[in-house]
């Protein structure tokens, strides 16, 4: 079975931050930018990698989600505990140094995990928990 991840979806309440953090920040490129004003999904990806992508999509128009789950999901992205994504890099220091010097919300700075793992932690605009692995 050959399975490969195609895109995965974050919610962003901010279009232009989102652009500005993901391509900006990140380094990623901007695929696809479909709707207008705040109805916009947002496609980015890694420029080495153009299979994979994550798409930024507004948070609260689902179909069937009542009052109670859209403030659930509001008041959940304000606390950054409603999405998360993790991503690798070669460079960690470099990284962190270039995101943080952009202005992102840094959740923790660069860190040997006792676990194994050196990683980072950021929240972008929409409050998503975006942490980075050293590769």
């Amino acid at each position: 079975m050959d399975i490969t991840i195609d895109a995965s979806f974050l919610p962003q309440d901010d279009p232009e931050a989102a652009i500005a953090f993901y391509r900006d920040a990140l380094g990623f490129e901007v695929r696809k930018d479909v709707g207008q004003g705040t109805m916009r999904w947002i496609t980015v990806g890694p420029p080495n990698q153009p299979d994979t992508a994550i798409v930024l999509h507004p948070p609260l128009v689902e179909p069937g989600l009542t009052d109670d789950e859209r403030k659930t999901i509001t008041e959940m992205m304000a606390k950054g505990t409603f999405a998360t994504i993790v991503l690798a890099t070669k460079d960690l220091d470099g990284l962190f140094d270039k995101v943080q010097a952009t202005g992102a919300e840094v959740i923790q700075e660069p860190t040997d995990q006792p676990y194994g793992v050196r990683d980072c932690a950021f929240r972008d605009p929409a409050g998503n928990h975006v942490r980075i692995n050293q590769a």
